[in-house]
């Protein structure tokens, strides 16, 4: 008896370590659908090299986003050129962050994974995914990597050059160079003193929920707008910043780009966003308290030593 107890005991242990191996592991369980299949609807992936990579670097993006077969994706290439013809940059930039583009279907969202999340220094898959809805990319699947320390902007770029080259896809330019301004806004604020990206993130998403659910009429309205979303996050930003932030608001007024029609996918970003920005303030409250009882059982040991 106390041999089946021990047995039926092992069973439920090993059941237990198992499903617990999955979770933390990330390991997602086989299902019917063949990842491996064409998407006759959307198409192949479209993964799209910056240009300045190497063919060993080149192989190390193909590993990094999974591009096993290639005849299974559309490839091309980002260059200096796009920069120009997207969002007025330098053609002699050198272009290394690499993306995958999977089209999904509508009211999916956008889902952004940075692949190399060391490698890409400024721009966080939040705000990548803020400036594709402003550029009106939506329901669909983006993976970055570079096989280098890069900002991440030309990702950005090559992922416009996605859409614009797909079938029935094409962005509208004032919207990507609009998208191209946030970005380029949202990672200088970062950089700011007393912020960060999380924060920068939350900022311009309830901006645009606010937008979305205001229809300002007027650059005074917008203005309105970024005052009280300043106000209600306890965000402090010098005069000229502020007003960076209404002017890039004010064009996408003028622009009438409509997030009602994200409205979901703002939601959901902005969730997301908070949680961060949540988790991120009880991780400093708890380092704090640990660095209080650090330095109180360092004074007790001088005491006896």
């Amino acid at each position: 008896m106390k041999w089946n107890r021990f047995l039926k005991g092992a069973a439920i242990a090993s059941v237990l370590i198992t499903t617990l191996f999955i979770r933390n592991s990330g390991i997602a369980l086989a299902s019917s659908g063949d990842n491996d299949s064409i998407n006759e609807k959307y198409g192949p992936p479209v993964v799209v090299y910056g240009a300045q990579l190497s063919a060993a670097q080149k192989d190390e993006v193909k590993k990094l986003l999974d591009v096993t077969d290639p005849s299974q994706v559309r490839e091309i290439t980002a260059t200096g050129q796009d920069l120009v013809n997207y969002i007025k940059g330098d053609a002699h930039a050198n272009m290394y962050s690499s993306a995958k583009i999977t089209r999904d279907d509508t009211g999916e969202g956008i889902v952004v994974n940075i692949v190399t999340p060391e490698n890409i220094t400024e721009v966080t898959k939040e705000m990548y995914a803020n400036a594709l809805l402003t550029a009106g990319v939506k329901d669909a699947e983006v993976d970055v990597a570079s096989p280098l320390k890069v900002s991440g902007h030309s990702a950005l770029v090559g992922i416009y050059k996605a859409y614009d080259t797909g079938k029935g896809t094409n962005l509208n330019k004032d919207r990507t160079e609009v998208a191209s301004e946030e970005l380029s806004l949202a990672t200088n604020l970062a950089k700011k003193e007393g912020m960060d990206s999380d924060k920068v993130s939350q900022l311009l998403t309830e901006i645009k929920q606010e937008i979305a659910a205001q229809h300002p009429a007027t650059k005074e309205d917008i203005a309105n707008i970024v005052d009280e979303k300043l106000k209600t996050l306890n965000i402090s930003l010098s005069e000229k910043d502020r007003q960076l932030l209404i002017d890039l608001f004010d064009k996408m007024r003028h622009l009438n780009i409509n997030f009602d029609n994200v409205q979901s996918q703002l939601d959901n970003l902005a969730q997301d966003v908070k949680q961060k920005v949540e988790n991120a303030v009880d991780q400093g409250f708890f380092q704090k308290v640990a660095d209080f009882f650090q330095k109180l059982i360092d004074a007790i040991k001088s005491i006896f030593s």
